[in-house]
């Protein structure tokens, strides 16, 4: 099981997509989960409901969601949860999806109702400079994925964990 991590707009649903046909493994995305849940898009939850609700229902949808061999695509602020990053570490590997705030920056300004989890007064720039800690913090290995194309870095991710795998 492979769970990725990172800012938005850093690649993890896009990836996600291209290790999932790579390996045969299901998919799931961890916000499609949680708006399912709600019935309301992530932005809905964060506007009407505020970021600590957003949080509080992201922890609860990751902390009880069943556990099997998939590729799990996190929202970008799955990282404010040691509780979520626990299970996810205990169970899969943990890849974090490196990008410069610059690439960051203009992958998000191509999806302007993008839900991006922060308080009402954090930018972009304050959100990035807070979570890049908590994301090197709980990655196993890191892929930086500015100028790589998705399917070059689900190869980076495939090549490094056939390389660590314990010998059958």
């Amino acid at each position: 099981m492979i769970t990725l991590i990172g800012m938005p707009g850093s690649g993890k649903s896009t990836v996600g997509r291209v290790l999932s046909e790579q390996l045969h493994l299901e998919r799931v995305d961890t916000d499609r989960l949680i708006e399912s849940q709600e019935k309301q898009t992530l932005q809905q939850i964060m506007d009407k409901r505020g970021n600590a609700t957003f949080r509080a229902i992201e922890e609860q949808v990751l902390t009880e969601m069943p556990l099997f061999p998939c590729i799990i695509s996190t929202g970008g602020s799955v990282v404010y949860s040691d509780k979520i990053m626990r299970r996810l570490r205990g169970a899969s590997t943990v890849v974090y999806l490196r990008a410069r705030f610059e690439t960051i920056e203009y992958r998000v300004s191509l999806d302007p109702q993008r839900g991006i989890a922060a308080d009402g007064s954090q930018s972009l720039r304050d959100i990035y400079d807070e979570r890049i800690p908590l994301y090197e913090r709980y990655n196993e290995f890191a892929v930086d994925c500015d100028n790589t194309s998705p399917k070059e870095v689900a190869e980076t991710i495939v090549a490094h964990l056939t390389q660590t795998a314990p010998p059958s």
